[in-house]
């Protein structure tokens, strides 16, 4: 049984704030709690609604379980963990940059594309979506505990940092013609407005993926674009 104080906590970490102030995040779903549970992750409660729970979850009804659940079909199994305090960034190797990225969902299907590229690390702009948003945690299916997410002042970033810089835009050199060196910096830009001008002021090497239609659509997907460069790079 689940108290009603739990039940306010929880609701509240569907929102940024609420999230800060307790420093812990939900993970839905038995697959995606098994992931960060073998990564480490401190498990602050479980909740789950098998006549069998899993070992320490508090056994709930099905409709208390969707009272707590940001799910339209809440899961059968529900984690609450502690938000981690990261590492430092690497001075070495790809870091994926992403400038002013908002959907959560994009933001999901990146983690989840780096995890499967072996990019460890992601660097948001301080306005791109909060990765422990209940909905990037879904769409990134349990890649979120392999990757870290880093939210910095991307100005003083890259004005610190020595790697070389290469932004992606809609005109540029292709990236079947570009040799992305092992230590680089890949910046993404915002779903509405690619990259900005102020983060534009210090990308090295501008690059694009050639669109064959001629009448086709103006623009990829950030995610569907970052899957693409990733995997021309891993090639």
């Amino acid at each position: 049984m689940i108290t009603k104080k739990e039940l306010k906590e929880i609701n509240l970490l569907d929102t940024k704030k609420g999230r800060k102030m307790q420093q812990r995040f939900v993970v839905e779903g038995k697959k995606s709690v098994a992931e960060f549970r073998a990564e480490g992750f401190h498990q602050r409660a479980l909740y789950s609604t098998a006549p069998t729970p899993h070992e320490g979850a508090v056994l709930v009804t099905e409709n208390e379980m969707q009272k707590m659940s940001f799910l339209k079909n809440a899961s059968p199994l529900l984690g609450v963990f502690a938000i981690p305090q990261h590492k430092t960034i690497p001075l070495k190797g790809r870091i994926l940059i992403l400038d002013q990225v908002a959907d959560p969902g994009n933001l999901g299907t990146i983690i989840r594309i780096c995890d499967w590229f072996g990019i460890k690390h992601i660097i948001g702009s301080l306005d791109t979506v909060d990765c422990y948003n209940p909905k990037v945690v879904q769409a990134s299916m349990g890649s979120l505990a392999r990757v870290e997410c880093h939210y910095l002042d991307l100005n003083a970033f890259f004005s610190s940092d020595q790697r070389p810089v290469y932004g992606t835009y809609l005109t540029g050199t292709s990236i079947y013609n570009t040799n992305l060196t092992e230590d680089a910096l890949l910046v993404m830009g915002s779903e509405a407005n690619g990259i900005s001008d102020k983060v534009s002021s210090f990308i090295d090497h501008k690059i694009t993926i050639p669109r064959k239609a001629s009448n086709g659509p103006e623009s990829l997907n950030v995610a569907i674009a970052t899957a693409l460069i990733l995997g021309e790079i891993a090639r």
